[in-house]
């Protein structure tokens, strides 16, 4: 019994440092992108093969290289765990955290 319940609890913890993970946009493999919620196979080949004309220098330049990631999208993939460089899209919820709720309309 006990046995089990350190498992279930190593188990949880390694699921929750996975989503907590950042993916450099810089280093990664196809894998590691398609990992990352809202990149698929294409969005992940579309950006490893921009990154084969030279890495990325910031958020701005991923955005204008890779086509599809704009800025709300940009945003959304940052807070998924998405860096370029190490740094997170200015603006977006940091990976784990609760997004910011919206105001309720009058």
């Amino acid at each position: 019994m006990l046995k089990k319940l350190v498992l279930a609890v190593a188990a949880i913890v390694a699921t929750m440092n996975f989503a907590l993970a950042q993916v450099d946009v810089n280093k990664a493999d196809a894998a590691a992108l398609d990992s990352v919620n809202g990149i698929g196979p294409a969005k992940s080949k579309a950006i490893l093969e921009e990154r084969k004309k030279g890495e990325f220098k910031d958020w701005n330049d991923f955005q204008q290289r890779v086509k599809g990631v704009g800025e709300k999208n940009a945003l959304k993939l940052s807070a998924a765990g998405l860096v370029v460089n190490g740094k997170g899209k200015d603006g977006a919820a940091s990976a784990g955290a609760p997004a910011k709720p919206k105001a309720a309309a009058k």
